[in-house]
């Protein structure tokens, strides 16, 4: 599967009605295999919640009805986690720079130029690994910290890992 050809330079766009440049979307969404690996994380947790919640209930006598109050909770975090986790994350990189976007209620857009590009790292938990995702982390000298894609397909972020260490490498400087 070709990836698609990034668009160059910052990813912007002019505001409508002004001269001045808005930071957009990134290009790209995380593969559709992570809404079902984020709806199995959110599941668990879940379950784990509401088995705590009946051990309370059971031992300590508690009202049974927050146990019905938590699998309504449960059943709407299950049902929207994923979804929205998956219209909110994007990436993208091109030549000069590597953009996230992450977020819940509020929504993180970070960019890191290849300059300030120490170290990019692929990663596959097991859960991950069952459903052929990866994660790509992008470390700069950033008191930020680094930026983190997760849910990509695997071919896609071994991809990624090479583009990146190749052009952060081709850029002049020790990335400080």
């Amino acid at each position: 599967m070709a990836s698609p050809v990034p668009p160059p330079a910052l990813p912007t766009v002019p505001e409508p009605g002004r001269g001045t440049p808005a930071l957009r979307d990134p290009a790209h969404r995380v593969s559709p295999r992570a809404r079902v690996m984020w709806l199995l994380g959110a599941t668990v947790e879940g379950l784990f919640l509401l088995a705590v919640l009946l051990v309370v209930v059971l031992v300590w006598g508690v009202s049974a009805w927050w146990l019905a109050l938590l699998a309504a909770v449960v059943l709407a975090w299950v049902a929207v986690v994923p979804q929205w986790r998956y219209a909110v994350h994007r990436w993208e990189a091109t030549e000069t720079a590597v953009y996230t976007q992450t977020g819940w209620w509020a929504r993180e857009r970070r960019i890191a130029p290849m300059s300030r590009v120490q170290t990019v790292d692929y990663a596959e938990g097991p859960v991950a690994r069952l459903f052929g995702l990866a994660s790509v982390t992008v470390t700069t000298a950033s008191a930020a910290g680094a930026l983190s894609i997760d849910g990509l397909d695997k071919h896609v972020a071994r991809r990624l890992v090479d583009d990146l260490t190749r052009q952060a490498d081709a850029v002049e400087g020790d990335a400080t």
